[in-house]
């Protein structure tokens, strides 16, 4: 795998997804997480919610080094939609019970990095979500050309990066964090979000104010809201098409390397049918660049999806590849400046997930999944040459309709 093959995935995707229908096939229903219309009741409030949650055997096969957990991956969302004045206001609020179901460390995940625990940066784990994932408040005004918006939140995602990885259709029965998460969608969790915005056709332009830096590791607490950082998001909806551009300068994500970052994202999204069975699919690129006097870059691509095969039975992939610290990840103090040492990574997972019929109280799955790693920079091979992660997991998640998320 290389970047030139990604170009030409993503390029195919493109040329390739639009629906076809075949009358031999059995139907499956489509993908159930909707993206919100916002729409008010005529009086009084409207209440939404969705959630999904993971329970299972997380199987890191390292050379020299395996480790393993049981552990639960878990959100749940309650969102609330009513007429205010000429507008129409969505509240919004999400938590995870992680902190308590995934160890202090985190979720074990080779070669994942990504924020701290006990002031040393993870290598090999994926942080818990913090229990307070998102709360706050939207006011939008629809006018004959335009719809304007406003978002604040104590808690919440400015407009940077595609829609976070856990609420993406294309990976929602997948357990594990993408690699790119760091590159991508971290910023979802952020704590002090003030978003404006305008919607007209298929396209929304917006601009957020933020705090840049990463949530602490006290997973139970609120970080300070401050507005340091900025970004802007371009995105553009037709049918069951979705794509983003999005770039933004953040005020030193990670207290370890406490240096100025811009991100730049882009990703396009299918979330519709192809003869007949339901389809979502994510291809996205996203890249850091730290200012830390030598100005180093790291990209990193995804392309990722979720097929249903019949009505209960779903098949699920991702492959990335990615620009990491992996090897020499530490402090590195303020004005103390040399070049960092990236490693790349190659991953591919698939997976598949089988719906239990009988059960009224929502969608129960059992799973499972491998991933493997084709090719790593070769300073990688003598710690983890051969090395595979498995995942063994019942998943929930709700039928019907879902909060959705405001985006």
């Amino acid at each position: 795998m290389n970047s030139r093959l990604i170009q030409i995935l993503v390029t195919t995707a493109c040329i390739g997804c639009p629906s076809a229908r075949s009358a031999a096939q059995e139907p499956a229903p489509p993908p159930e997480h909707h993206h919100p219309t916002e729409a008010a009741p005529a009086y009084g409030w409207s209440w939404s919610t969705d959630g999904n949650l993971f329970f299972g055997r997380n199987y890191q096969q390292r050379k020299f080094a395996d480790f393993s957990a049981w552990e639960s991956q878990n959100w749940g969302m309650l969102a609330g939609t009513r007429p205010l004045g000429r507008g129409t206001l969505t509240v919004e609020s999400m938590v995870s019970l992680e902190p308590f179901t995934i160890h202090a460390e985190g979720s074990p995940e080779l070669f994942q990095t990504g924020e701290s625990y006990q002031r040393v940066p993870l290598v090999n784990y994926q942080h818990p979500h913090d229990l307070l994932m998102a709360l706050g408040a939207r006011y939008r005004v629809e006018r004959r050309r335009a719809t304007f918006f406003f978002g604040a939140a104590l808690v919440g995602s400015p407009a940077l990066g595609p829609t976070a990885f856990m609420h993406r259709e294309s990976a929602r029965d997948n357990p594990q964090a993408p690699l790119s998460h760091h590159s991508l969608d971290s910023t979802h969790i952020t704590p002090g979000v003030l978003t404006v915005g305008v919607a007209t056709g298929p396209l929304t332009f917006e601009a957020s104010a933020f705090r840049g830096e990463e949530p602490d590791e006290n997973r139970t607490n609120i970080e300070r809201p401050r507005i340091n950082s900025w970004s802007t998001r371009i995105s553009w909806r037709r049918g069951p098409w979705d794509a983003q551009v999005s770039g933004g300068r953040l005020h030193e994500p990670e207290w370890f390397e406490p240096y100025m970052v811009t991100r730049l994202t882009a990703s396009i999204g299918f979330n519709g049918t192809v003869a007949t069975r339901a389809l979502a699919a994510t291809a996205a690129w996203g890249e850091n660049r730290e200012y830390n006097g030598f100005n180093n870059v790291d990209d990193s691509y995804l392309i990722e999806w979720d097929l249903h095969a019949t009505a209960k039975t779903m098949f699920y992939g991702r492959a990335e590849r990615t620009t990491k610290q992996v090897l020499g990840l530490g402090f590195h103090p303020a004005g103390f400046t040399h070049p960092h040492f990236y490693s790349h990574i190659d991953a591919v997972t698939l997976g598949l997930v089988r719906d239990l019929p009988g059960i009224e109280w929502g969608r129960v799955g059992a799973g499972a999944d491998i991933t493997v790693y084709p090719r790593t920079s070769p300073e990688l091979t003598d710690l983890y040459e051969g090395s595979h992660s498995y995942h063994f997991f019942v998943r929930w998640r709700p039928r019907g309709t879902s909060a959705g998320h405001v985006h």
